[in-house]
């Protein structure tokens, strides 16, 4: 079996790429293609949710369908705060102009999250305290309970890459203290691709990165077993 995923990528994204292509290594045959669109900053004013206006998206997901994609996924987490409908519209959008299938991001956590049955969670993210604030408010609204959370207080999405592992394992330890049913590292460019299982096998608690979750919800959208990458994380094994 072989497919090709497509991923529409911040501009600014430097981890992504790599982490991806590091858990395809148990997919032979299986390549993931990059189609970036402007994202420099993640805050709360008109001009960076401006940002995520459909149009360049939609833009960046026609080329990607000139390289006969099977799936596109929007690999990254702005209707965390922006609200999840806006990701049900744009994979709409996406597949009503390509016609190719299409998730993201943060439809891929949230479907995740109902497969594990978690209703108490913890998030970890690089962002702001009032990006934090509004994805907090998003879960709650959806029905979740947030115990716990952890933020690096970052607005540049450049730098978002920079925080040292030790950095962002300290975090997601100290909100599994919580006990919460799952810990959702929520941000593409914040690597925790190699942090998750080792912090699942120590703690006994999903964590759902980010970039692991874009990739469970392009093979999910093509019905593809995820059982070769279980050592990545239980995600894979729902």
């Amino acid at each position: 079996m072989s497919a090709r995923l497509g991923m529409l990528t911040p501009s600014s994204n430097t981890a992504l790429e790599p982490a991806t292509y590091g858990l395809l290594r148990a997919l032979p045959g299986f390549s993931a293609h990059f189609a970036r669109f402007p994202v420099t900053e993640i805050a709360l004013s008109t001009s960076a949710l401006g940002q995520f206006d459909p149009a360049p998206i939609l833009q960046a997901a026609t080329l990607l369908s000139h390289a006969k994609v099977d799936a596109i996924a929007w690999n990254g987490t702005s209707a965390s705060w922006l609200g999840f409908d806006c990701d049900v519209q744009l994979a709409t959008a996406i597949t009503a102009q390509t016609g190719i299938r299409a998730t993201t991001a943060i439809l891929a956590l949230n479907e995740i999250l109902q497969r594990l049955k978690a209703r108490r969670l913890a998030f970890v993210t690089p962002y702001l305290s009032d990006v934090q604030a509004k994805i907090t408010s998003n879960y709650q609204s959806a029905g979740y309970t947030c115990v716990a959370e952890r933020h690096a207080g970052l607005q540049d999405n450049f730098s978002f890459a920079t925080l040292p592992a030790a950095e962002i394992e300290a975090m997601i330890m100290a909100v599994a203290a919580e006990k919460p049913d799952a810990i959702a590292i929520i941000c593409t460019n914040m690597d925790a691709t190699r942090l998750a299982p080792q912090i699942e096998a120590r703690t006994g608690i999903p964590v759902i990165d980010s970039i692991s979750a874009t990739l469970w919800g392009a093979l999910d959208t093509l019905g593809i077993a995820k059982q070769s990458l279980r050592e990545a994380g239980s995600i894979f094994g729902h």
